[in-house]
């Protein structure tokens, strides 16, 4: 059986915080806000592996109000809910992810994203598919005040 699920995630600029996105640490001045590392790639892509899995999203697993997730890596995060995927018989055979911003650049990253990405995910690096784009100025990403990121992953069972 193949699966598909979904994910979209937001975060603000903050100063004083590093800028994380799948994994790797981009020079930005500012970084994003959240209550784990605020990788807004992570987290798009592993709520969409949870969907897939039809086990909720991240917010149910790691949750905002606990303080053991404080400034968690999303990385760590992500190789929690491959495990979990696995131990429910699936493993991951694609993703397709979509970083939406103004600014930082994205392109120069993608490699090591998808090495990442591939990694925490024990798939390998034809599987993982990373692009950019912005809005053109239009709102809230326009006026480079955040970044979202959108993702889709299917998933097979080990027997398939």
């Amino acid at each position: 059986m193949i699966r598909v699920g979904q994910g979209f995630d937001v975060h603000k600029f903050s100063a004083g915080r590093p800028c994380i996105i799948g994994g790797v640490t981009i020079d930005h001045p500012l970084g994003l806000d959240g209550h784990s590392d605020a990788d807004v790639l992570l987290h798009s892509i592993s709520d969409a592996i949870l969907g897939a899995a039809g086990l909720g999203d991240i917010g149910n697993h790691f949750p905002d109000n606990d303080l053991k997730f404080k400034d968690m890596s999303s990385r760590d995060i992500l190789r929690v809910v491959v495990g979990l995927v696995q131990d429910k018989g699936y493993k991951i055979n694609n993703i397709d992810a979509t970083v939406i911003c103004e600014l930082p650049k994205i392109s120069p990253y993608t490699k090591e994203m998808i090495e990442n990405i591939a990694e925490d995910c024990l798939c390998g690096l034809t599987q993982i598919n990373i692009k950019a784009t912005t809005t053109e100025g239009l709102g809230f990403i326009g006026r480079a005040e955040g970044i979202a990121a959108q993702a889709i992953c299917t998933i097979q069972s080990f027997d398939s």
